[in-house]
């Protein structure tokens, strides 16, 4: 209870004698071009072959030939949207970026970087870790509608490839029943996972000390609570909003 007294004061200290708009905005912007443009390869890779694995065991469990075969690309959708776009590429995120802000944070911490922006007389929280927050709010939706086109597409490929399915069955499958809600719960989800993700991470950063060693912890211990929020967000999301 100490420690999210601690976040929950962390996250206070945020908004409290915030920096100028522009300065914000700015590094805003260079914050989303390294969590979002860097990102890219590793989600496209992984919900790509998320959705390619996804089709193919559906496919092998789909052993009733009363069936269609159309079914597997109803699944592979529900899925996807619901499920293994937002879900997924959060849990990749929170290894890549969270460990990368908990890492630079530390690092700026127990070189006194964030001392001396004090000294300054500058809010070392809304200057340093403001903006990473908004640029992970900023990027993380769009790289789940990225992660969702890239694994239906690739559910798509590998099940005509495969042979386990025509196209126009697969399409037919993405069609029925669509509800567009889907799509929307899994934006509201990303943009949960994104504001844990990155206060979590800042958070553990930010209050590191000690040497070299307690900076790999911090960047450990990120990546750790981050999952954990994000399944636990994932659960209570799920039962509050379906």
């Amino acid at each position: 209870m100490q420690n999210f007294g601690k976040y929950l004061l962390f996250l206070k200290s945020l908004v409290t004698r915030g920096e100028p708009l522009k300065i914000i905005f700015k590094r805003t912007i260079d914050e989303a071009i390294l969590i979002g443009i860097n990102s890219i390869f590793i989600v496209a890779l992984v919900s790509t072959f998320i959705g390619a694995v996804s089709t193919v065991q559906v496919s092998y469990n789909m052993v009733n030939a009363l069936i269609p075969r159309s079914t597997i690309g109803f699944i592979v959708r529900e899925m996807v949207i619901l499920e293994l776009a937002p879900t997924i590429t959060s849990i990749v995120l929170a290894g890549k970026v969270g460990s990368s802000i908990a890492g630079g944070l530390g690092t700026m911490k127990i070189t006194e970087q964030v001392d001396a922006l004090e000294v300054m007389g500058i809010n070392s929280t809304s200057y340093l870790v403001l903006p990473k927050i908004l640029a992970a709010l900023l990027v993380f939706p769009m790289l789940v509608i990225i992660a969702m086109f890239l694994g239906l597409m690739g559910g798509y490929i590998a099940g005509t490839v495969t042979g386990q399915l025509t196209a126009q069955e697969y399409i037919s499958g993405l069609r029925i029943d669509f509800i567009p809600y889907n799509v929307v719960f899994a934006l509201i989800k990303s943009f949960i996972f994104a504001f844990l993700i990155s206060s979590i991470s800042s958070y553990k950063g930010y209050y590191t000390s000690g040497g070299a060693l307690e900076v790999g912890a911090a960047g450990t211990a990120a990546v750790t609570h981050s999952v954990i929020a994000v399944l636990i967000a994932d659960f209570v999301s799920a039962q509050m909003l379906l």
